[in-house]
């Protein structure tokens, strides 16, 4: 029954890849289209405010420095609101002002699209702070990677250093794609029982007689978005675990449609836009078929459990798991958030089997299996440069894709892309371990302590945001750790990114002959999956042997 649960819910993901793909190709060509009459006029008066010019074309540096300077008064405008909260209006619980370090490390995760909590929402945000400092970037973060994922496919498939206009595409993102389906969602969800309310929380008696104080809030609107962006976070501190966030079975397919629905359907889009859909889905085959190696172990770990529990006569392992959601639930959960580097989490991650608790960790430290917006397509292809150039080494040819060649620059710019991401881990865990105020922070000691701080520094880096728990994340420390690691995390690689994609844009497209390496086959997909995972070997897997493989080894058989 297990089975054929995750069977249903990935075919309906599958049915909605090549509808979305298709629609969203039609958002970001700029021809003129029947969605004109419906959003173009809101449009038009966006682009008058902001005294922006939309026929305007953007190199790289140009669309960087947009995309920068955008998401820098965002992140200080969401500092403020944050650290005055308790003078701001709609805060009828009389919440206060948020700590320095806390409204820092809460800006940062949610400019990034990264959605790390190091508090408990419905106590520790006004509403009006869950709308400006949470909900809204929630759009806009989301838009911003699809956007520099658009423009990275325009500089592949493109004949001109144009990679297109930055804030064309944040808006049309916003007003397209992420409102009219975060509205749809989020009355679905109503219906479905998640509160939408500003009423403040309610206070009842139990049938003991004792006083219990209830927290609600705009709860079904931040649901839609969190998803749909592949943002993670919750209004409610236990988050898609809580039954006002997600009461109901068919709430949690709904959430796990939503989050892999944009970034499935993105690389379809992909195929599209540079008119070779075969190398679409080569690349998510080779996605797919590591989220299912990844889905398989986690749901063969939990159903097999522990010794133990075996011993008591326990199968399956259901410690931190709801009842209501069961095993495949809440291992396609897992699975899914890591993937789409969302950070929604329906279950406790710490509580799961050490292999099973490796498999979110292991999908943020690759960060390509599909993603969040854009980002897994851009690793992916970040990747793919690579196995090319690999390739071309083995052969001793310039390595091309899509006609044009591979050179030192881009392979450069690849590396550092790549390259950041497990500095940016394994450096801040280590001086982690070495700092006493930062180890006094774990909760339980050896192996699983180190991969509690692993676990958050990768969550960090890769603006995932789900937590392994376990560990006091609300401290000086990690609160501003992991925001600098966030930041660096996000904006160094999409630095990278637009720079090779302005490199590659403006190079002459070389006629394929019959020498040139085919990388829309499912022999070069095989080729891609073993890069992927080489390097992430490479990289990561003297820690992870640290943590939970040496944990599954040390339990008692």
């Amino acid at each position: 029954m297990g089975v054929l649960q995750i069977a249903v819910t990935l075919l309906l993901v599958m049915l909605l890849v090549k509808p979305m793909g298709s629609y969203m190709v039609k958002v970001f060509d700029y021809a003129p289209t029947r969605l004109d009459r419906l959003f173009g006029g809101f449009e038009r008066c966006v682009y008058r405010l902001a005294g922006t010019d939309e026929k305007a074309k953007m190199g790289w540096k140009q669309y960087a420095g947009a995309m920068l300077l955008t998401n820098f008064v965002m992140l200080i405008l969401m500092y403020v609101v944050l650290r005055l909260q308790h003078a701001l209006p709609l805060n009828p619980d009389g919440i206060g002002n948020m700590p320095a370090a806390q409204a820092f490390n809460t800006a940062a995760s949610f400019i990034t699209n990264t959605n790390w909590q190091s508090y408990s929402g419905e106590n520790g945000l006004s509403y009006l702070s869950q709308m400006l400092a949470v909900t809204f970037p929630m759009f806009t973060s989301a838009a911003t990677g699809f956007a520099v994922a658009i423009a990275f496919i325009r500089g592949l498939a493109g004949g001109s250093d144009s990679l297109g206009n930055f804030y064309v595409d944040l808006v049309r993102s916003v007003t397209r794609i992420f409102l009219p389906l975060a509205l749809l969602v989020a009355l679905i969800l109503v219906g479905q029982g998640v509160p939408q309310t500003l009423a403040a929380a309610a206070h009842a008696t139990t049938l003991e007689g004792a006083q219990q104080t209830i927290a609600r809030g705009l709860v079904a609107s931040l649901e839609s978005i969190k998803h749909l962006g592949t943002n993670g976070g919750g209004w409610m501190g236990v988050n898609a675990a809580h039954p006002f966030e997600n009461p109901t079975p068919l709430s949690n397919v709904i959430h796990i449609l939503c989050m892999m629905l944009l970034p499935t359907s993105l690389v379809y889009a992909f195929g599209l836009m540079i008119k070779n859909k075969r190398q679409g889905w080569a690349i998510f085959a080779a996605m797919g078929v590591i989220f299912l190696a990844m889905l398989t172990t986690v749901f063969i770990s939990e159903y097999r459990g522990v010794p133990a529990l075996s011993g008591m006569g326990i199968a399956e392992n259901m410690e931190g798991k709801e009842v209501r959601m069961g095993i495949a639930q809440s291992a396609l959960f897992t699975a899914v958030t890591t993937a789409a580097t969302t950070g929604s989490v329906n279950n406790m991650h710490e509580s799961l089997t050490p292999l099973g608790g490796m498999v979110p960790l292991a999908e943020m430290m690759l960060n390509n299996v599909f993603g969040g917006k854009g980002v897994g397509l851009l690793n992916g292809l970040l990747y793919l440069i690579l196995a090319i150039f690999i390739c071309g080494l083995m052969v001793g040819r310039t390595p091309e894709f899509l006609g044009k060649k591979i050179e030192g620059r881009e392979i450069k710019l690849a590396s550092i892309a790549l390259l950041i991401h497990p500095f940016i881990i394994l450096a801040p865990t280590a001086l982690a371990l070495a700092t006493p105020s930062a180890v006094s922070s774990i909760s339980n000691p050896g192996m699983h302590g180190l991969t509690e701080v692993l676990y958050a520094f990768t969550s960090g880096a890769a603006n995932n945001g789900s937590a392994f728990a376990g560990l006091n994340a609300n401290t000086d420390f990690y609160n501003i750790g992991i925001g600098v690691v966030m930041l660096l995390g996000r904006y160094i690689s999409i630095i990278a990114l637009l720079a090779v994609a302005g490199s590659l844009a403006v190079k002459r497209r070389t006629p394929a002959a019959s020498g040139t390496l085919r990388t829309d086959t499912p022999l070069f997909a095989g080729i891609l999956v073993a890069v992927i995972l080489a390097i992430g070997a490479l990289t990561f897997f003297p820690a992870v042997a640290l943590g939970p493989i040496a944990e599954h080894l040390a339990m008692p058989k």
